[in-house]
């Protein structure tokens, strides 16, 4: 397929692809816009903040394509939790076609600022960065199975001191009923939202920034969805064949308790030490699957515990569940820890299988950001920071589309759109003279 029957057979799916969600955004005359900026992330460029992209898909006309992508993605007043609806019912037959979904993936990313005056911007941990900075950080669910990954909900993580703060969230646009929620708080609601949508996956997967959360474990249960989660070394446990004492006899005086208890004796422990201390035969070496460079193979434990914490006040010790722990061949010690509520009869290949599949999310914060300009709106807004996003997810739904709709064997085809010429001496605002 040569390059200019390969662009215009792309522009024509992609003409199809706009028009099927189009309605999703209330007015006919936001279809045009909706087009032209969904075009412009998937144009090549290295920003894909509003005006390099009018640049890019009109470039005889900048000015008036800047004003009208602007007023579309910052002003108009069209439902995000809609159009990433459209985008889900659109995109996710042809990823199910490849095998069936099989994990519901929480995550955040930061996006670094050097301002103040975005919405949410605050001094928090950054994992773009690896550290604490300056940024926006929000929360996401994604749908995955092997082959590729969606994202399907999207929010703005909002500190307290944005969140309690009237002049900054009258300034930004902050609806009143956004409110100030934790992270896990955050994942629950979208997850709710997803089930209700009809979403169904075989299991939640989470880093320990989700997974040390206990309320994040129980809502998800709640929910009626099984999870594998990270947790830290250090969260306690009841080892195996252990579990707290049952509550103290009732001796005819006082009131009776019913929490059941510890004692000097008898306390978990961290997971760290239950793992060192599991014996030999424990350790079995598993292969999750095909690498870049080699296959993926390390050695895992998997063993039934009951989680600790705070469990003394409470009537009933808390179920057991799988601790799946890796300790890599030459490392000193093990390296990760997962919780899982998956049936006990599942084997331990499969179980590790679930807890590596948390690797899609990175591939989509990759692509988002290094393909599609996630982190490049420059407004600082709440309707357009999120309006952002959803058009980027839509573009990126397009992107699996294509690839979910080429056999494997097939040709894949580079060239989406036809590129052109920038007007002559175009400089985007900013950018420093010529020299």
């Amino acid at each position: 397929m040569g390059l200019k029957a390969g662009w215009r057979s792309s522009e024509s799916r992609f003409t199809a692809y706009v028009e099927a969600l189009s309605s999703a955004l209330g007015h006919a005359d936001r279809a045009a816009p909706f087009y032209s900026y969904c075009a412009g992330l998937l144009l090549p460029g290295d920003r894909k903040s509003i005006e390099p992209m009018a640049a890019r898909v009109q470039p005889g006309r900048v000015q008036a394509a800047h004003q009208s992508l602007h007023h579309f993605v910052a002003k108009a007043d069209w439902s995000d939790d809609t159009v990433l609806a459209a985008v889900r019912a659109r995109v996710l037959p042809l990823i199910a076609k490849r095998g069936p979904i099989r994990a519901l993936i929480i995550d955040d990313t930061g996006m670094p600022k050097k301002g103040r005056h975005s919405v949410g911007v605050a001094r928090q941990y950054c994992g773009q960065l690896g550290k604490q900075d300056n940024c926006q950080v929000a929360v996401s669910l994604s749908v995955a199975n092997d082959h590729a990954s969606l994202p399907i909900a999207y929010r703005l993580y909002l500190p307290r001191e944005w969140a309690d703060a009237p002049d900054r969230r009258a300034t930004a646009g902050v609806p009143d009923e956004v409110v100030f929620q934790t992270k896990p708080q955050i994942a629950l609601e979208q997850l709710r939202a997803a089930v209700a949508a009809g979403v169904r996956a075989e299991a939640v997967l989470a880093d320990a920034g989700y997974g040390n959360d206990t309320d994040f474990r129980d809502g998800i249960t709640e929910i009626g969805l099984p999870y594998v989660v990270d947790i830290q070394s250090t969260t306690s446990l009841w080892p195996p064949g252990t579990e707290p004492l049952p509550p103290k006899p009732w001796r005819g005086q006082g009131r009776p308790t019913s929490a059941i208890r510890r004692d000097g004796a008898h306390q978990p422990v961290p997971a760290r030490q239950m793992a060192l201390e599991l014996p030999k035969g424990a350790w079995r070496r598993v292969t999750w699957r095909e690498g870049s460079n080699a296959t993926l193979t390390s050695r895992f434990a998997a063993v039934r515990v009951r989680p600790a914490h705070r469990d003394y006040k409470r009537s009933t010790p808390r179920p057991e569940e799988w601790c799946l722990i890796e300790w890599p061949a030459g490392e000193a010690e093990p390296t990760k820890y997962w919780l899982s509520t998956l049936p006990v009869s599942i084997s331990r290949s499969a179980l590790v299988n679930s807890a590596k599949l948390r690797w899609r999310i990175e591939r989509d914060y990759q692509d988002l950001k290094q393909e599609l300009g996630l982190g490049h709106y420059e407004g600082r807004g709440w309707r357009g920071f999120h309006h952002h996003a959803t058009l980027c997810i839509a573009a990126y739904g397009f992107l699996i589309s294509e690839r979910e709709a080429i056999p494997p064997s097939g040709p894949r085809n580079t060239t989406l759109f036809k590129e052109h010429p920038l007007p002559a001496g175009y400089r985007p605002r900013g950018s420093p003279d010529p020299a």
